[in-house]
């Protein structure tokens, strides 16, 4: 692989820890919010963003590179309400589909076909990610301030993360 493409890979590996701090940073905030349903569908979502760095960290590693760890930004840790993360989450979602779109730009251009096979399970995983947050956000509009439905829907997202 190219330099280029590694340290693409390298910088994708590390959004991928950070997504995984932006979402446990929107589960405290739930759970200091008593949305304890939330807080587990988001813990959730750490856990896939972290598994999603250690995929491309493996991926760099089978293929005779080494992964380079760095620092990032802190993420937010102020939401006006469990909307306003769940709209968070998803304009991140849409922020990681454009960087895989990128990577697989690189690694097209540069004919670097197990690396664009690689990726293809990335797009399809955003796929699935941006329509669930879209959903889950759709929801909670719907709910608007009506805390008893929003009660139920807190402990209904808190049972599908666990199923």
């Amino acid at each position: 692989m190219s330099p280029t493409l590694v340290e693409a890979l390298n910088e994708q590996m590390n959004f991928e820890f950070y997504s995984s701090h932006v979402y446990l940073a929107m589960a405290s905030y739930c759970e200091s919010q008593d949305y304890d349903g939330f807080a587990k569908f988001f813990f959730g979502h750490a856990d896939e963003e972290r598994e999603h760095g250690m995929k491309i960290y493996q991926y760099l590693q089978d293929r005779g590179e080494q992964a380079i760890f760095t620092g990032f930004e802190n993420p937010n840790n102020v939401y006006e309400s469990v909307l306003d993360a769940c709209e968070q989450a998803l304009e991140h979602e849409k922020v990681v589909t454009s960087r895989f779109y990128n990577l697989s730009e690189i690694a097209d251009s540069e004919k670097e076909y197990t690396t664009t096979t690689f990726l293809k399970w990335f797009l399809t995983e955003q796929v699935e990610e941006e329509s669930l947050f879209e959903s889950v956000v759709q929801k909670l509009r719907r709910i608007k301030d009506d805390e008893g439905a929003l009660f139920v829907y807190d402990m209904k997202i808190g049972k599908e993360e666990t199923e």
